[in-house]
């Protein structure tokens, strides 16, 4: 620990200085926790000692999980290769084993993080059915590369980086009659979708549009992929959130806490006969799509072991106490004037509080002009909740909903004391009105 006391004391002033000014800016004026020192019992631990739980999901085992750090610590302590310059790679093949003997799929590639795997998604799909229009919905977050910013709601993430991807249609969720229009002339190759809207608002498909979505896309032809980098890896209590849907999608997509929060991996899974209708043609077409470190050998060692920790007992334990945690919200919050709903699935949890003309809650108060017409309710519900040592976010589509993704090892107390804690936070801001 002594070793990495000096660049966790001062490496957050390099941050600002040579990484991004203004992002270090925000934290501070939101009050976000920082001086972050050290870790224990998979909470964040501050300088002062005090512990922060971490409600972004993408630690979804814990910060430094001993299983997920312990196999990575053994595979450097060996002398294994991490890199293989023929792109054969052992440890790649034995995780795409893993994952596929898990989903049912039967072809992985790997890249680094969700948007790499998406945009491995949308070039699969134009190059195994030769169309080149893609759907997406409107909502949507996909990740930060151009072809998913071309699918990506209308907002800061998107706008800056116009023109977008040619041969990209966006509809509204849940819009059937817009689906079938779009699918009507058979140029489509892929439908994206979340089975889960998180950055939207945390709002599920319904289950009639998933129908109409599995059935059209098949009657056409037209591949249907399931981004379930924040929905999968047991995330809504099943292995995948697509878990049970009339068809399996053509391909998903995983990312986040697939290498259980110690390495930055991501995978797309699709059935090999795609793969090979993509890529097989000749040796020079198979290697057509690719990155430098596909499942590199760590980052696939520490995927194998959060994998590993996903049995059925603690997807079924993560169902469980999300069921619960959901239900005490509503209960504890029933009647306040703040809250418009609770919403989720498993552990996705999304809160939807109501804007407010308190002109002491506006952005125009702190002088923030230019962000005079977005809702502060939740921003400043998350506020409070930093200084009780929680760490939420409001989706970066809809400002009015907190968002909140708690690890996989918090038990039923350890979810009613956020609850109760939330509760209390919002009694406060209530009185402000």
């Amino acid at each position: 620990m002594a070793s990495q006391r000096p660049i966790l004391a001062h490496g957050g002033d390099d941050y600002r200085r040579f990484v991004n000014p203004l992002v270090a800016e925000r934290v501070t004026l939101s009050g976000e926790p920082t001086g972050l020192m050290a870790t224990d019992a998979g909470r964040l631990v501050r300088e002062d000692g005090s512990a922060i739980e971490d409600l972004h999901g993408t630690q979804a085992f814990g910060h430094r999980h001993p299983a997920i750090t312990r196999a990575v610590v053994e595979y450097l302590q060996s002398d294994a290769p991490n890199w293989f310059p023929s792109r054969v790679n052992p440890y790649a093949g034995t995780l795409a084993r893993r994952l596929c003997e898990r989903t049912g799929y039967t072809s992985a590639y790997f890249a680094s993080s969700g948007t790499e795997a998406v945009e491995a998604a949308i070039k699969l799909a134009r190059a195994a059915t030769g169309r080149r229009r893609i759907i997406g919905l409107h909502g949507a977050y996909h990740g930060c590369t151009m072809g998913s910013c071309a699918l990506m709601a209308d907002s800061v993430y998107r706008d800056l980086f116009a023109p977008h991807l040619a041969d990209v249609v966006r509809i509204e969720r849940d819009d059937i009659a817009g689906l079938e229009q779009a699918l009507a002339d058979g140029a489509a190759a892929a439908v994206v979708v979340e089975p889960i809207q998180i950055e939207g608002g945390v709002r599920s498909l319904s289950p009639a549009f998933i129908a109409a979505l599995c059935e059209l896309t098949a009657r056409h032809g037209t591949l249907l992929v399931a981004d379930e980098v924040q929905t999968g890896m047991g995330r809504t209590g099943r292995l995948l959130a697509s878990v049970g849907w009339p068809r399996r999608p053509d391909a998903i997509t995983l990312g986040k806490h697939l290498g259980g929060g110690l390495m930055a991996i991501s995978a797309m899974l699709t059935d090999m006969r795609w793969t090979r209708a993509a890529y097989g043609k000749n040796y020079e077409t198979s290697e057509a799509h690719n990155c430098t470190f596909s499942g590199h050998a760590v980052a696939c060692v520490a995927a194998m072991a959060a994998l590993e920790l996903l049995d059925d007992q603690q997807l079924q334990h993560i169902a469980a106490v999300g069921e619960d945690f959901r239900q005490r919200l509503r209960t504890l919050l029933a009647g306040s004037a703040l809250v418009g709903e609770v919403r989720g699935d498993g552990l996705a949890i999304g809160l939807e509080l109501r804007a407010t003309d308190q002109p002491l809650l506006s952005f125009d108060h702190f002088g923030m002009t230019d962000l005079g017409d977005k809702p502060t309710t939740a921003l400043l519900l998350c506020q409070r909740l930093y200084k009780r040592g929680y760490f939420p976010f409001v989706c970066g589509h809809d400002w009015r909903v907190v968002r909140m993704q708690p690890r996989f090892t918090l038990d039923h107390a350890d979810l009613s004391k956020l609850a109760q804690t939330i509760a209390d936070e919002l009694a406060v801001l209530e009185a402000w009105l």
